[in-house]
């Protein structure tokens, strides 16, 4: 597991900075007057708009709503591309928390149709790793894209701030629970910024490239960091906060078959239903599952879209979450199969993540994971994963051998049999995720998580963990997210919370993420 028990420092401020910052640019960006013309293209869209929607003929008069709507189109519009920066990225937030930013032109999309609606889920597809999804066009518009009046350019930058805050009834770490591991305390989750130019998956016609670059700085780090990327921050100082470069790699679409991309780089380990980012989950927290499975890669990975419904993927990595260059690293193989339904209200993904010999090394898991989702009508589904995960020839800790075998800095040994110096570590997991669209704003679910860390190889504790969690996500535009939560987690056969002195731990908390 990560390096994740060390003593609570004082709260860094950093978040509190930058959510001041932006407030301030926001509120003085709304005094500041506006009086530039509308640009022909947004008449062209409102003009467009109008004639599909009105019931009047050519020749009839435009109703007084039809008129008004049209005023507020050019109006939003003339607010968005002139101005300087702090009054576009201003008039920007001011509108999409209104509900009034103009909607761009209907995308072409060359896949099924979308299950679910996004917002309010993190999603409108259901995910696979390792590649964008294959004939899925990007329609996002972020607000700093917009400021700077790049919005239509390929290459993109924007990002989020995440902080937190939680109340638990343990007084010294919350841990298996994640990211929130400090508890009691205000947190700055994730700062984060992305820098990417996205392939054009859509077109079958010709070659297209992409690129990735995240800068993230926070608590979370703890948790994301790959032993050989920036990693003595928390392998050897052990800090509070820190920077992990998550994400760098380059993307190759061929329009083979379906469409065929091949993704170079550091990348997400690729099964799964949550993810490191905090906007591509559905709550706060992370279920046990989670915290304990493979966090990046880097290597190479191949997706390849046979059809509609059937995708394959095939890659080769350095194992998980260790860099090329460092002793840790191992040959290991990715190979995943992806289908859904051609009404696209179930999906099936499995992976055999990471697979090599076995053997002990920093987070050397040998990774066997199933996801299925399921779409109950349009305003429920569920997602379920199931994981079996084992290393071999862990350092037996269980203090009934001579001689111990040392552990490597970031990982716990094994709780063996009696007389061994190493043994096998295996663990399993399921987590089911059932989740209830309220309207186009609010999403409300509930998790239930069964985690047994059978030689207390994952969690430093033998025991069979479960945890509970209510939680609600609400949305103010789309660029401000609330996400409550309240969580009971239950260890089994020994204490597991509060650093082995608790069986039980209630969690409450929220998170609030600002997108730029």
């Amino acid at each position: 597991m990560k390096s994740t028990r060390s003593a609570i420092r004082p709260v860094h401020n950093f978040f509190i900075t930058v959510v001041i910052l932006v407030a301030c640019v926001t509120l003085r960006a709304q005094s500041l007057p506006v009086t530039s013309k509308a640009i022909e293209a947004t008449q062209d869209v409102s003009n467009s708009t109008l004639s599909e929607t009105s019931d009047a003929s050519p020749s009839d008069a435009q109703s007084p709503s039809s008129q008004t709507a049209e005023t507020s189109a050019t109006q939003t519009s003339t607010d968005l591309q002139n101005g300087n920066f702090a009054q576009r990225l201003g008039h920007f937030y001011t509108h999409d928390w209104n509900g009034t930013l103009p909607s761009g032109p209907t995308s072409v999309r060359r896949a099924l149709d979308a299950p679910l609606d996004s917002a309010p889920f993190p999603n409108s597809d259901w995910g696979y790793g390792g590649s964008p999804a294959i004939g899925v066009p990007d329609g996002n518009v972020y607000p700093l894209m917009t400021a700077l009046k790049l919005q239509d350019s390929r290459t993109k930058i924007y990002g989020w701030v995440a902080p937190s805050f939680n109340y638990s009834t343990s007084a010294n770490n919350n841990f298996p629970v994640s990211y929130d591991i400090f508890p009691n305390s205000v947190v700055l989750n994730q700062a984060v910024v992305y820098f990417e130019r996205l392939q054009d998956t859509v077109q079958t016609k010709h070659f297209d490239f992409g690129y990735h670059l995240t800068a993230f700085f926070g608590n979370d780090y703890r948790f994301t960091t790959a032993k050989g990327y920036f990693s003595q921050q928390l392998l050897q100082k052990n800090r509070r906060y820190g920077f992990d470069p998550v994400l760098e790699y380059f993307d190759l679409y061929f329009p083979v078959k379906e469409g065929l991309n091949i993704r170079i780089g550091r990348f997400l380990s690729v099964p799964g239903i949550e993810a490191q980012l905090a906007p591509n989950n559905y709550n706060m927290s992370h279920s046990l599952l989670y915290t304990i499975d493979p966090f990046t890669d880097t290597g190479i990975y191949g997706t390849l879209k046979l059809s509609k419904q059937w995708i394959v993927q095939l890659g080769l990595s350095a194992g998980h979450d260790v860099a090329p260059w460092t002793v840790d690293r191992t040959p290991s193989t990715i190979a995943c199969l992806d289908y859904s339904t051609i009404s696209n209200h179930d999906n099936f993904y499995a992976c055999a993540n990471g697979i090599n010999s076995g053997k002990y090394a920093y987070n050397n898991l040998q990774d066997y994971d199933g996801t299925w989702y399921h779409k109950f009508n349009p305003k429920w589904h569920m997602a379920t994963e199931a994981w079996y995960m084992y290393e071999r020839d862990v350092p037996n800790v269980s203090s009934n051998v001579a001689n111990p075998v040392p552990t490597e800095i970031g990982t716990d040994g094994a709780f063996c049999t009696g007389g061994v110096q190493r043994c096998t570590a295996p663990e399993y997991a399921v987590v089911n995720y059932l989740n209830r669209e309220v309207n186009s704003k609010l999403m409300i679910g509930f998790r239930s998580d069964f985690l047994d860390d059978k030689k207390g190889q994952r969690t430093g504790i033998a025991t069979k963990y479960t945890e509970n969690t209510l939680y609600a996500t609400k949305y103010f535009g789309s660029t401000i997210l609330l996400r409550p939560e309240i969580r009971c987690d239950h260890s089994w056969d020994k204490l597991g919370y509060n650093n082995g002195t608790a069986r039980n731990q209630f969690f409450a908390g929220m998170d609030l993420i600002y997108k730029f």
